[in-house]
């Protein structure tokens, strides 16, 4: 066997190397996506090195000179981490298929180590505002103004349509996200999880600002300038029809549906971020976290905030423990409220 990717026999069965819990739990299926990524780090890292070697004759040493070799070559601890978790995943697939007896991965003398997490920055809610009003003017401001006071996530954003909005009950609905992949591009597709589809209620000037985008949109489709006054009511967009679809190019005309470029889109957001000062934030990743860590610190029950953003509680504490820098100072408030008066 010359190719170690041809031990992928079930490629969603393999766990995705980003979770732990993947590592001691029934794997779950992945995406398109995920099995690219897996071919890319085997087709990288491994088979240059392990390649050529019969299936039956790999040693848990040549892995481990596998690994000594990823550290020499100062390959990111998380990339080194993930190749172990997927190397491993391909060989237990080779076991469960008889054409091995034994995973040598399970034999190997040290695993690489994940590295901590990278839980991003959380804004003050002075500096949120600033960075949110610095975007007005541009066409990502109703995207930056979604991700801050909303918390879903980048891919979800792009992915919300039109019917996703109920003013009335001023709710929010998140049931899809894009995805891109090699194998089929930029792409709709539903959250891995049934925590990730959830029902969100937004404020009013958030409300506001949707309904002024969509405005926009409805005059694009009667083809309208801003500023005449027509009736709106009868016009009607495509059912299908993206709240920030992506912009036309020189010679285009616009598109309600084309899906707008996830990481086009993260770039821009960073260029006006850094003019604005945020130089070490990551726009629409940090918001997020920005989101969850200002509710929690105003004492927002946890469940509330992790059903809002789709998240698992446990994930958000742990997140939230290194991020938050208002938590420890909130609780020794409370104490100093408790022991008034007791220890004198």
């Amino acid at each position: 066997m010359t190719d170690i990717t041809l031990l992928v026999d079930v490629p969603s069965a393999l766990p995705n190397p980003a979770s732990r819990a993947a590592q001691i739990s029934k794997p779950s299926p992945v995406g398109q996506r995920a099995i690219e990524r897996y071919a890319q780090l085997l087709r990288v890292h491994v088979v240059p090195v392990l390649g050529e070697r019969p299936l039956q004759q790999l040693q848990s040493s040549e892995i481990d000179a596998l690994y000594t070799g990823l550290e020499a070559r100062k390959v990111a601890a998380r990339t080194a981490h993930h190749v172990h978790i997927v190397l491993g995943a391909c060989l237990g697939a080779a076991v469960r298929t008889r054409k091995l007896t034994r995973n040598p991965v399970a034999d190997v003398a040290k695993v690489p180590s994940p590295p901590e997490a990278d839980h991003g920055i959380a804004l003050e809610a002075e500096q949120l505002r600033a960075l949110v009003q610095g975007f007005k003017g541009s066409a990502l401001f109703p995207i930056v103004a979604t991700a801050a006071f909303t918390g879903a996530r980048r891919n979800e954003i792009l992915a919300l349509q039109w019917h996703d909005l109920d003013p009335a009950a001023k709710t929010l609905r998140i049931e899809r996200a894009v995805d891109e992949t090699d194998a089929h591009g930029l792409r709709i597709k539903s959250p891995k999880t049934e925590r990730g589809k959830r029902t969100i209620t937004i404020d009013d000037d958030l409300v506001a600002l949707l309904m002024t985008e969509r405005e926009r949109h409805l005059r694009i489709m009667a083809g309208v300038p801003d500023g005449a006054t027509v009736d709106l009511s009868l016009v009607k967009l495509p059912a299908d029809a993206l709240m920030f679809p992506n912009p036309p190019g020189p010679g285009e005309s616009f598109s309600f549906t084309k899906l707008r470029n996830p990481r086009n889109t993260t770039k821009a957001c960073g260029h006006v971020a850094r003019r604005l000062g945020f130089k070490e934030l990551r726009p629409l990743h940090d918001l997020r976290g920005t989101h969850e860590t200002l509710l929690l610190d105003a004492g927002v029950p946890v469940h509330v905030v992790a059903a809002r953003c789709g998240h698992d509680p446990a994930v958000l504490l742990r997140s939230y423990a290194k991020r938050t820098r208002k938590a420890d100072v909130s609780a020794a408030s409370v104490i100093g409220v408790l022991s008034a008066g007791a220890l004198r």
